[in-house]
């Protein structure tokens, strides 16, 4: 299936939408999240407060860009997409680390620092030795996107406008998104949503319901996410829910690959084991970028599905959500280019 005639008169592939974070991750081990009171598996949002006294109880932490969305875009600039990203951060530290790691990865980002007001948003991201992670998350100077603060001129000229579930916590945030989904739209391009992680589809089962019936072309979830949004009981009752709701529903399944809907078809990619699983922190974001990768360049949903499984198996072997290997010269090694 060829995307090429879809899209007319648009200058870049992908424009994601999302929390500007800096992430850092700390190998721990179980009883760290015990004595924490912290749920394995989770993410959980903390005031500043929290989120100073969480992060002086370590002792050594590793700073590194992230956010969903971010992560997805960075990895589609690795792989020579064109893409920007659209985000608020604080003028501070963190602030310019994260604007230096997105620009550097190849990504579009103008999105004005905060000249006042709260911190730069950071993600304490807990690794326990199962390759799980934990996340401990302060919103922060990211609350303070609204939509006066969108460049409307990327959106109107991208294929693709990513936006993660993330964002559906802050209600200003959630102003934008919609806007901006309005516009793609308008524009001629598609809308793809990541529902990001379980217990935020919990907290707003009801309008992602209501977003993903009205208003997503493509819709990203892993197998707890999409049994969580439609309350089912098994994964084979959350895909008959879920089929013809989109054009695209792409739902990854761990070590068993992935699943993609579209219309009445159902393809089965295998996933990529690429070494030793270290942390699976950004493995549903870089799935995404690969998939939307092979998407606008005009590629078939089943060799989307394998570009997304490939850089998926790559992340997990590192700490951190930023690829360390290039992801071109991945593709290149095992025949996508």
């Amino acid at each position: 299936m060829s995307m090429d005639s879809r899209f007319r008169n648009h200058d870049f592939d992908v424009i994601g939408i999302g929390n500007a974070i800096v992430d850092i991750l700390v190998q721990t081990k179980d009883s760290f999240l015990k004595a924490k009171s912290l749920t394995k598996g989770s993410m959980v949002l903390l005031d500043e407060k929290q989120a100073e006294q969480l992060y002086g109880s370590i002792e050594h932490g590793h700073k590194t860009s992230g956010g969903s969305a971010a992560n997805t875009l960075a990895g589609l600039a690795q792989l020579g997409s064109k893409s920007g990203f659209i985000g608020r951060v604080r003028d501070d530290s963190l602030g310019e680390i994260f604007t230096q790691d997105i620009r550097s990865a190849g990504a579009c980002y103008e999105t004005p620092p905060a000249l006042e007001g709260p911190a730069t948003a950071r993600c304490l991201i807990f690794v326990t030795p199962d390759a799980q992670r934990t996340m401990c998350t302060y919103l922060g100077a990211s609350v303070l996107l609204e939509p006066k603060d969108l460049d409307l001129s990327m959106v109107k000229k991208t294929k693709v406008l990513y936006l993660e579930g993330y964002l559906w916590d802050n209600p200003a945030a959630k102003r934008a998104f919609i806007a901006a989904a309005e516009t793609c739209k308008s524009a001629g391009g598609k809308v793809a949503l990541s529902l990001s992680d379980s217990f935020c589809v919990e907290r707003h089962r009801e309008s992602f319901l209501n977003l993903v019936n009205n208003h997503i072309d493509i819709l990203f979830a892993n197998e707890s996410e999409i049994i969580s949004l439609y309350q089912a009981k098994d994964l084979k009752m959350a895909i008959n829910n879920v089929r013809d709701r989109c054009e695209v529903t792409a739902l990854t399944c761990g070590e068993k690959g992935s699943i993609i809907l579209s219309e009445d078809n159902t393809y089965e990619i295998n996933p990529y084991k690429m070494g030793t699983l270290i942390d699976t922190t950004g493995a549903g974001d870089l799935y995404a970028g690969g998939f939307l990768y092979g998407y606008t360049a005009g590629q078939d949903l089943i060799k989307c599905g394998a570009i997304g499984s490939l850089c998926a198996g790559q992340i997990v072997t590192q700490l951190g959500s930023r690829s360390q290997v290039p992801l071109k010269s991945l593709l290149a090694e095992n025949s996508f280019s």
